[in-house]
């Protein structure tokens, strides 16, 4: 996949099939339409160009709202974008001069005049330009006009699955990972660096790796302990992690630790993805630690029959 921050580096594509969004989480609903895109492709003889926008929208137009949180950081995405087939990825920067484009300068000076759009396929109900106004009513309108077809997802092929990007981040903020992993069709996934913590689960026998998420617009799932999987140095490994406060241990604060199973390496300063497949439980302050290490037995037992399972 050829990525483009530049549009005017974007050339000499053939027959170029495309789609435009913001495909945060490239759920399956996402997943639907590029299967699509791949279809038309083929049959064309064109290539799959996916425009998409970075910042979020929303950072832009409400540069106020801490609410904000997203399913994927800008590597993460173009991650998921290649492992799902995409040619051409074009990430053009979303300023509040370009969200005052109405829909036809949009369609007229970036579809045609920029990427030479041969055909358009949008999601159902898809709005883009100034105020949303455009829609695919005008995009029919402006095909003939500029010399492209386009073609809406139908919305039974959308809203069977009832996905959104929206009920995802719901789930992820309750703790339902499962929920998430059905409408995303894989695992959600963080990626952070290692820091030193206070070492105290190595005492215990259950030493961890405490995570650092530095993209303050990454979605955290809710507090609990977790069956995760593991990516460092490009080998998986079957882990189980705690967000939260760590109520057993006073003064420690909020933090995202994880046990790597059957690893021993010092990782400080490197970066690890974690892939969550189950939610355990939620947290509990214990009267002990001693308490707290006999849960840690059942957890890790729970853990390594769910990520055994989920080789």
């Amino acid at each position: 996949m050829k990525v483009y921050t530049n549009i005017e580096d974007f050339k000499d594509v053939k027959n170029p099939v495309v789609t435009t969004g913001t495909f945060d989480g490239v759920h399956l609903g996402h997943q639907k339409i590029i299967t699509r895109l791949k279809e038309a492709a083929k049959e064309s003889d064109g290539e799959t160009v996916l425009l998409t926008f970075y910042p979020h929208p929303r950072m832009v137009l409400f540069p106020d709202d801490n609410e904000l949180k997203l399913l994927n950081t800008q590597q993460e995405k173009i991650e998921l974008l290649e492992k799902y087939g995409v040619d051409h990825l074009i990430i053009y920067p979303f300023t509040k001069e370009f969200s005052r484009l109405t829909s036809v300068e949009f369609v007229r000076n970036i579809l045609v005049n920029k990427i030479k759009t041969k055909h358009l396929i949008i999601g159902y109900n898809h709005h883009f330009g100034r105020n949303r106004e455009g829609s695919f009513e005008h995009l029919k309108e402006y095909g003939p006009l500029y010399g492209f077809d386009v073609e809406e997802i139908p919305a039974k092929d959308i809203e069977h699955i009832e996905i959104s990007s929206t009920k995802i981040r719901k789930a992820l903020q309750t703790g339902d990972v499962k929920a998430a992993t059905a409408f995303l069709g894989h695992f959600y996934s963080l990626s952070g660096k290692v820091i030193e913590g206070l070492k105290l689960g190595r005492t215990i026998g259950y030493p961890t790796a405490n995570i650092v998420v530095e993209d303050k617009y990454k979605l955290i799932p809710a507090d609990g302990i977790y069956a995760v999987k593991i990516k460092q140095d490009g080998t998986i490994y079957g882990g189980m992690l705690s967000i939260g406060n760590n109520p057993t241990v006073e003064g420690k604060g909020r933090s995202i630790e994880v046990n790597i199973f059957d690893f021993d390496k010092i990782i400080y300063g490197q970066e690890v993805t974690i892939y969550f497949v189950e939610r355990l439980r939620d947290e509990v302050k214990f009267s002990n630690l001693e308490e707290l290490k006999k849960q840690l037995v059942k957890d890790k037992e729970n853990s390594l029959h769910i990520t055994d399972f989920h080789k």
